[in-house]
């Protein structure tokens, strides 16, 4: 199984947008960051765009004078590489504890309630 890697907060940010837009130059990328939040600095998402590169969850080509990246790994490969990372380290890969404390913690919607019968049912 390939080897999914950990993104940052601010990566996933930019990887969200490469995974809507698909592949889109860096100028593509900075205008749809900027667009959500206008804080992002152009130079700033380029040093995460060469971290993503680095960490292989992001290849390149140039065209002209542009760089346009794609993503090498899916939202879903890393939702589950997150996941399961989290599980891990917070709750010792154990899933009962997790869910009893977003039960126990978090206010939950009859529809969620049923939607969470549903699925553990559906694991019987």
């Amino acid at each position: 199984m390939k080897r999914v890697p950990r993104i940052s907060e601010n990566e996933w940010e930019i990887m969200r947008v490469i995974w809507s837009r698909g592949a889109c130059s860096a100028n593509q990328l900075i205008d749809a960051l900027r667009h959500r939040d206008r804080s992002w600095h152009p130079k700033t998402a380029k040093t995460y765009l060469t971290r993503l590169v680095n960490k292989r969850a992001l290849e390149f080509r140039k065209d002209g004078r542009a760089y346009v990246y794609s993503a090498l790994v899916t939202e879903q490969q890393c939702v589950d590489a997150a996941s399961e990372s989290f599980l891990e380290r917070v709750f010792g890969g154990s899933l009962r504890p997790m869910l009893a404390h977003f039960v126990e913690h978090k206010k939950l919607s009859a529809s969620e309630i049923r939607e969470l019968k549903q699925l553990l049912e559906e694991e019987e």
